[in-house]
């Protein structure tokens, strides 16, 4: 067993019941206020300073005995607008609203890190942040950090996610794209309506519309690399009042995933000019609105080969786990755009205690055992790197 992993099974129950207080009152969004309090209060008990940043986020910062490099390690705070039913004696006490992502055993995670490298500051070379960091659901969070300095000087970033797909004790890094990007795409139709009895004389903008829905596959299969994974998906169709008045209105909303950047600026040049295509074709208005929501994840290769040796020391040889990529998204691409960065995918999978619900289920529950190898990890990456 490594000194380190040592050290964070010292702290296993310290860690363990913070994550409860956390999962028993969570926040939404950019709302994690009582969150961000009750990390202070363990912050100014540890004698490390922070400051806040955005709504409810912290940067705290541990600095050494020595000047050097800085690395970033980030956990994300909030919770998700769910009702909870994981049987937990802990249950969120807030309704409606629960830790059914893993971020309440994130903030846990990073604070056991924060606990451990605080009682080693003598023996750090270089400078330590920790960003507890709000809204990563709504990919806002990481940019307030940005905004507010956070990642100025940093030389390299590291994070986590629990994950379903591997067992408790087990851990993924791989270099390259592992989580994808995503935009969402607004699409109006605008014609001329008219009574159904009477359709030439009016412009239906729902029949082109619909025309345009079986296109978006079209797009996918004939004009992107079939290597390149690419999802195009309507979550809403909005059209027409009622049955006998032409449709002069109709508005859909499209969810788009994506790996390779390049890919994203083709698919946006076509959805747009199919939409004005069959606008064009049916004497239509058209206006395409895209918004992007997160960017897709690469872990930089010489980063993501020191993440390994340290993974290795903490859950041992023959623990580190290949894992496919995920369609899944957040926010930790824009720490990346400022410094090279690792991001890891941590195993909470026990079936024998019910964890074996993925994240944003109502029944959501982890297996707690991994919290230690979590903190012991953030602790040993963030050594491994400023002494490299």
């Amino acid at each position: 067993m490594s000194d380190i992993l040592s050290k964070a099974k010292e702290i296993e129950n310290y860690v363990i019941e913070f994550r409860r207080k956390l999962h028993a009152h969570p926040e939404l969004s950019g709302e994690e206020k009582n969150t961000q309090k009750l990390i202070i209060d363990e912050l100014e008990e540890l004698n490390v300073q922070y400051k806040k940043v955005g709504n409810a986020s912290l940067i705290a910062t541990l600095k050494g005995s020595k000047e050097g490099k800085i690395v970033a390690l980030r956990a994300d705070i909030d919770a998700l607008p769910i009702k909870e039913a994981s049987g937990v004696e802990f249950t969120s006490e807030h309704f409606g609203v629960m830790h059914a992502c893993g971020h309440d055993a994130h903030a846990a995670m990073l604070l056991g890190a924060v606990k451990i490298l605080s009682s080693m500051k003598d023996k750090i070379i270089g400078e330590i942040r920790f960003f507890f960091q709000e809204a990563e659901e709504t990919f806002q969070g990481a940019k307030k950090i940005i905004e507010e300095g956070g990642m100025d000087g940093v030389d390299a970033c590291f994070a986590m996610h629990g994950m379903l797909d591997l067992e408790t004790g087990y851990v993924n890094i791989e270099p390259g794209y592992r989580l994808s990007g995503c935009d969402t795409i607004y699409v109006k139709f605008e014609g001329v309506s008219g009574h159904s009895s009477l359709p030439h004389l009016a412009k239906d903008s729902l029949h082109p519309a619909c025309m345009f829905v079986l296109d978006l596959q079209g797009i996918i299969t004939k004009k992107v690399n079939v290597k390149e994974p690419v999802i195009l998906s309507v979550g809403r169709f909005s059209a027409g009042s009622q049955a006998n008045i032409i449709c002069k209105r109709t508005e859909l909303d499209i969810s788009m995933r994506y790996f390779n950047p390049e890919v994203r600026k083709l698919v946006h040049k076509e959805v747009k000019r199919h939409a004005k295509a069959i606008a064009n074709a049916y004497d239509l208005d058209v206006e395409i609105k895209i918004e992007e929501s997160a960017l897709s994840l690469y872990n930089d290769e010489e980063l993501t080969k020191l993440a390994i040796k340290s993974a290795e020391k903490v859950f041992g040889e023959g623990h580190i786990l290949p894992m496919e990529r995920q369609m899944a998204s957040e926010d930790m691409p824009y720490y990346f755009q400022k410094a090279k960065g690792v991001y890891a995918f941590i195993g909470y999978k026990n079936e024998k205690k019910g964890s074996i619900y993925p994240p944003h289920h109502e029944k959501f529950k982890i297996d707690e055992d991994y919290l230690k190898l979590g903190v012991a990890f953030h602790v040993q990456f963030a050594l491994d790197f400023l002494n490299s």
